[in-house]
């Protein structure tokens, strides 16, 4: 990942609203949630959450899949693995100073949660 790619996806997770939103999805798995849901959940009114989706959707955070007259979204768990691994990779200049960055460094530790007994997940 690049440097400005980074940045152009922190600064839309910069936002309070959008932050939330993309939270929520991750917290959904790769079932995702009906736009409705997430306005429901986050007390969002439709145009503004509108919004915020398309801007989460334009930078590749997350994805609308159109089921019937409604849109279901999920995050990208691909770009997230991607933007955590940017902001992880040499951290310290390889030593271990922070256990949950050196357990979840690789996207292959962050999702084998069984044997990493859960150190990636906020405590």
């Amino acid at each position: 990942m690049e440097t400005l790619n980074a940045a152009e996806l922190l600064a839309a997770l910069g936002h309070e609203s959008r932050l939330s939103i993309f939270r929520l999805l991750v917290e959904a798995g790769p079932a995702g949630i009906f736009a409705s849901a997430i306005g429901e959940q986050l007390g969002m009114a439709p145009a503004t959450l509108s919004f915020h989706l398309a801007h989460l959707s334009r930078v590749g955070l997350i994805r609308g899949q159109k089921e019937s007259r409604f849109i279901r979204y999920t995050a990208e768990f691909p770009t997230m693995d991607e933007l955590i691994a940017f902001l992880t990779s040499n951290c310290c200049q390889g030593e271990a100073c922070l256990p949950r960055a050196s357990a979840c460094d690789t996207t292959a530790k962050r999702r084998n949660l069984e044997t990493n007994t859960n150190i990636c997940k906020e405590s």
